[in-house]
């Protein structure tokens, strides 16, 4: 519970919640400020809140892998206090495969696996989260060199860029670009041999092979959770700055591979992974060093609120329909204002609708832990 002492860092949950808050309704704040000022860089920041197409990458790309990098982060700290509470390692991968399990599970009820239309999606994003997650944490606890595991992490970016590289979709025409939805194996795997509807018809952004790439994105975050953890060698400052410093080579990695592997999410390609993992890093050391080294927290204290009940508010709002508590309690105020701005009145209810209900949640220690 929140009032033990644990070695739980507040700069991790506040960064969940960060993540997290952007599947909670604030790109539409940014979307009807963009509309109101007619500002030129709200517009373009406006652009970041949609997720690229195919090739290239926005902001919104990075909710998804952030996650699951933080997902790893906690990991090693997981496995510490139930190290520390005499768990055995035949305990802790029971963990490990009931929390993918679940997730999994999860994942097919938000597709809608009580619809029972028949027209069910098996992947998803709670199920990527999930196995990535899985294969990574196993690597982990069977490993305890960094280099061991950095090659376990390089390893599976290279042989996965060999399999699209290397071995075109059968189906698609000749020339077809290896790097497109038709030709690439990657999708093609997805039509042969993953059951229930693909959510681009011909390909599915969560589908069984992109899970590969994936598990560097959980496994970076363990050994940053590690880093983290590590008492002896580094000061909490030097920490903040290393995993900096880390983040910025991460990205000079995609920029310089990019031309080569372009960033494509839907893809999960090892250049997504690096900028993905790069940005997390320096948004982590931003948290870590203000959150939890120059102990800043207060301002921090609503985004804890969401991270500590992330799934919950991602499956809430498949549940829920908060927009109708938001027009119930805001729409007569919104309403008698310019369409403007009872546009952003109703996108700011919105977010605090949602905030609340986890306030609420918060506050009688109700935390979805899977």
């Amino acid at each position: 519970m929140e009032g033990k002492k644990s070695n739980r860092l507040q700069s991790i949950d506040a960064l969940r919640g960060f993540d997290m808050l952007w599947i909670m309704g604030f790109p539409g704040i940014i979307f009807v400020l963009a509309n109101i000022t007619g500002a030129g860089w709200l517009a373009d920041f406006g652009k970041q809140m949609h997720h690229v197409e195919w090739e290239g990458f926005h902001l919104m790309d990075l909710v998804f892998p952030l996650f699951l990098f933080i997902a790893g982060i906690s990991f090693p700290f997981s496995v510490a206090k139930r190290r520390a509470n005499g768990q055995t390692n035949k305990q802790i991968y029971k963990h490990i495969f009931t929390r993918a399990i679940l997730l999994f599970l999860l994942g097919l009820i938000y597709n809608g696996l009580f619809l029972f239309d028949g027209n069910l999606r098996v992947a998803s994003v709670l199920a990527r989260i999930g196995f990535a997650w899985m294969f990574a944490a196993i690597i982990f606890i069977n490993t305890e060199r960094i280099s061991i595991r950095l090659i376990w992490s390089f390893g599976l970016l290279i042989f996965y860029s060999l399999i699209f590289a290397l071995v075109p979709a059968p189906d698609a025409p000749a020339g077809t670009d290896i790097f497109s939805a038709q030709g690439n194996f990657i999708a093609w795997f997805d039509r042969m041999f993953l059951p229930g509807r693909l959510y681009d018809g011909i390909f599915d952004p969560e589908g069984i092979l992109g899970i590969i790439p994936a598990v560097p994105n959980a496994l970076f975050g363990m050994m940053t959770g590690t880093f983290l953890l590590s008492e002896r060698k580094y000061s909490p400052e030097n920490k903040s700055l290393y995993m900096m410093i880390a983040g910025a080579l991460f990205i000079v990695a995609a920029v310089l591979f990019n031309p080569v592997i372009p960033i494509i999410k839907k893809m999960w390609t090892p250049t997504f992974v690096f900028v993905t993992v790069g940005i997390g890093l320096i948004l982590l050391s931003f948290f870590y060093w203000i959150i939890d080294v120059k102990n800043c927290r207060k301002w921090a204290f609503p985004f804890r609120v969401i991270g500590l009940n992330s799934i919950t508010i991602y499956l809430g709002q498949n549940i829920i329909d908060f927009g109708f508590i938001r027009d119930f309690f805001f729409a007569g105020i919104a309403a008698r204002c310019s369409k403007g701005i009872g546009d952003l009145i109703l996108s700011c209810a919105y977010v605090f609708v949602c905030w609340i209900f986890l306030w609420f949640l918060y506050k009688k220690k109700v935390f979805l832990k899977v």
